[in-house]
C-alpha cells in the first residue's frame, strides 16, 4: 500500500507490484495505480513510477501521497538506488487537470534524502504522509533501522524538496528491528468524523503506527504530539506482548490510512498476505491483497481505536437472511442458508446469560493469534472450546486488555460482524473494538458448495438474539484499455 489519496472526485490507490513475477521482487518493484469512485469498484491504469534513475533503478518501494495548498498531489517514496542504499524521492503529477493522475514526473534535485548517520543504508524507507506544522513547516516521519533497534526518525522541509532531520528522536523500540511503512496521524477526542493530517488542537488526539518487519504486524501507539518539539508521547510503550494494541491480529500488514475530505473520514487498508506456499502463488500468478477499506476513529474510551468496513460495502449486498431468538445448547449449529456463503456479509449478536462466569486468557501469557494459528489447537472453556485451524476465525476469545464487551442492561451480548470473500475472512469483534483477517484456502467448500453455520462448542447454552446475512455482490474491476 502506497499514497492512497482523494483527489478532484477520484480515489487513487497506489501499490507494491512485481511486473515480471506472482512474488514480491527486490529489483523491479514498481508503483501500479488503480483508481475508484466509491473505493468498491476499480479502474486498473498503467504504473505510476517505474525504476529509471540511478536513485531507483533497483525498485520503486513504498511512500506516501500528500497534498500541498492549492490541491496539488506530491509522492514521496523510496528508491533503491545502484549501489542498493535507500534513499527517498519526490514525484509530481504531469497534469493537475487530469482526475486519474496517469503520469508522474520525478523530481530533478532527486534524492531529497539520503540514510543520515546512525541509520542503516538498506533500512531507511517507506516515508509517511507529510503535516504542516504551525511554524509553516512539513513533516514526514522515516521508517529506520540501527542494529536491533527501530526507529521512526522526523524530517522537515519548507518547501517539500529540502528536507532535514529534526532536533529530537520522534520514536523507538529496541529488540525489534526495522520499523517499515510509518504513519502518523490525528483522531478526534468527540465523534467518528476523521481530520486532516494537519491538524493539531486540544479536540484531537495523535497515533502513531509501525509495521514490525521480523513480526510481520502492525502496531499503534496512542499519545500525545508536542508540535514544538516534534516529540510524540505514547500513552504506554511497546512491551512485545500481546498488550500492544494492534489494528489486526490476523494477516494484515503494511497499512496505510488517509483522510477522505469528501466524507470527513480516516480510511485503512492493510495488506493481506498468502498463507499458502510460494509456489501456490507462482501456479495462480497472484500473491496479496488489500483489505476492505476501513473507517477508523477513537474509541469512546480514548484508549483504543475502533475500525469498521466503509458504508460503501452495504451497497453490495443481495440477498438477505435473518435468524433471530434462536436457542443454542452446548455441541450445536444452524445452518444460515439462503445465501452464497462464499462471498457474504454476517451481523450477528450472541446472547450469553452467564456471561460473567467466562474465564478471562490473561493478554500477557497468551497470544491469540499463535494459539488461533496452530492446527486444529483446542481451548475450552464455557464459551468455547474453540477448534481452530489456519485461516479460520478463532471464535470469540475474551481476553484482559483487548476485547471489551458491550453489555445490554438486563442482557449480556457478544457482537460479531465477519466479511467473507473466498479465501479471505475480515472479522469485527464488539463493534469494531477487535480485528482479525484471516486466508483460507477450501478445496471442497468452493462457491455454491461453500456453507455457513453458526455454531456454540460452549458448554454453556447460548442464543443467537439476531442474525443478519447477505450474499455480496462482486466489485467490478477493469483495465482502463479494455473500457475505451
Amino acid at each position: 500500500m502506497t499514497g492512497p489519496m482523494y483527489y478532484k472526485g477520484v480515489y487513487h490507490l497506489f501499490y507494491q507490484y512485481n511486473p515480471d513475477g506472482a512474488t514480491f521482487g527486490h529489483d523491479q518493484m514498481v508503483w501500479a495505480h488503480s483508481v475508484s469512485y466509491d473505493l468498491i469498484n476499480w479502474i486498473h491504469l498503467n504504473n505510476a513510477l517505474v525504476p529509471s534513475e540511478p536513485y531507483d533503478i533497483n525498485s520503486c518501494f513504498s511512500g506516501s501521497a500528500t497534498i500541498l495548498p492549492g490541491e496539488k498531489p506530491v509522492m514521496l517514496y523510496t528508491g533503491i538506488t545502484d549501489n542498493r542504499h535507500q534513499v527517498q524521492s519526490l514525484a509530481t503529477p504531469k497534469n493537475l487537470s487530469d482526475p486519474f493522475l496517469r503520469e508522474w514526473v520525478k523530481h530533478p534535485q532527486n534524492p531529497v534524502m539520503i540514510p543520515p548517520s546512525g541509520v542503516e543504508v538498506n533500512n531507511f524507507r517507506d516515508p509517511s504522509t507529510a503535516w504542516l506544522g504551525k511554524d509553516g513547516k512539513w513533516r514526514v516521519i522515516m521508517g529506520a533501522q540501527n542494529g536491533d533497534q527501530g526507529k521512526l526518525i522526523l524530517y522537515q522541509s519548507e518547501d517539500f524538496i529540502n528536507w532535514k532531520e529534526g532536533p529530537n528522536p520522534f520514536f523507538a523500540t529496541d529488540n525489534t528491528g526495522v520499523c517499515e511503512c510509518p504513519d502518523f496521524f490525528p483522531v478526534s477526542i468527540h465523534g467518528r468524523n476523521g481530520v486532516d493530517t494537519s491538524v493539531q488542537n486540544p479536540s484531537v488526539r495523535h497515533v502513531t503506527k509501525t509495521s514490525y518487519l521480523t513480526r510481520q504486524r502492525d502496531y499503534y501507539f496512542l499519545g500525545k504530539y508536542v508540535d514544538d518539539q516534534d516529540l510524540f508521547i505514547p500513552d504506554t510503550y511497546f512491551t512485545g506482548t500481546s498488550l500492544d494494541l494492534r489494528f489486526d491480529y490476523g494477516r494484515f500488514y503494511a497499512s496505510k490510512t488517509f483522510f477522505d475530505p469528501q466524507k470527513d473520514r480516516r480510511i485503512l487498508w492493510g495488506w493481506v498476505k498468502e498463507a499458502d506456499t510460494k509456489q501456490d502463488d507462482i501456479d495462480k500468478g497472484w500473491a496479496g491483497l488489500q483489505t476492505i477499506p476501513r473507517q477508523v476513529w477513537l474509541d469512546e474510551s480514548g484508549k483504543k481505536l475502533i475500525q469498521w468496513p466503509i458504508e460503501e460495502v452495504e451497497k453490495r449486498r443481495g440477498e438477505h437472511i435473518s435468524i433471530n431468538g434462536e436457542k443454542l445448547v452446548s455441541g450445536s449449529r444452524i445452518e444460515v442458508s439462503g445465501i452464497t456463503a462464499s462471498q457474504a456479509d454476517v451481523e450477528v449478536i450472541f446472547e450469553v446469560p452467564e456471561l460473567e462466569s467466562a474465564e478471562l486468557i490473561e493478554s500477557d501469557r497468551i497470544d491469540p493469534q499463535l494459539l488461533c494459528s496452530k492446527e486444529y489447537a483446542l481451548t475450552s472453556g464455557v464459551i468455547g472450546p474453540f477448534v481452530t485451524r489456519e485461516g479460520l476465525l478463532c471464535g470469540t476469545i475474551l481476553k484482559k486488555g483487548h476485547m471489551e464487551l458491550s453489555l445490554h442492561p438486563k442482557l449480556k451480548t457478544i457482537s460479531l460482524r465477519v466479511l467473507i470473500d473466498h479465501s479471505i475472512i475480515e472479522s469485527f469483534g464488539d463493534e469494531g473494538r477487535v480485528c482479525i483477517t484471516s486466508r483460507v484456502y477450501p478445496s471442497l467448500a468452493i462457491g455454491k458448495d461453500a456453507h455457513l453455520f453458526v455454531f456454540n462448542n460452549g458448554t454453556q447454552s447460548i442464543s443467537v438474539s439476531k442474525l443478519n446475512a447477505w450474499s455480496m455482490k462482486k466489485a467490478q474491476i477493469n483495465d482502463e484499455q479494455t473500457l475505451k
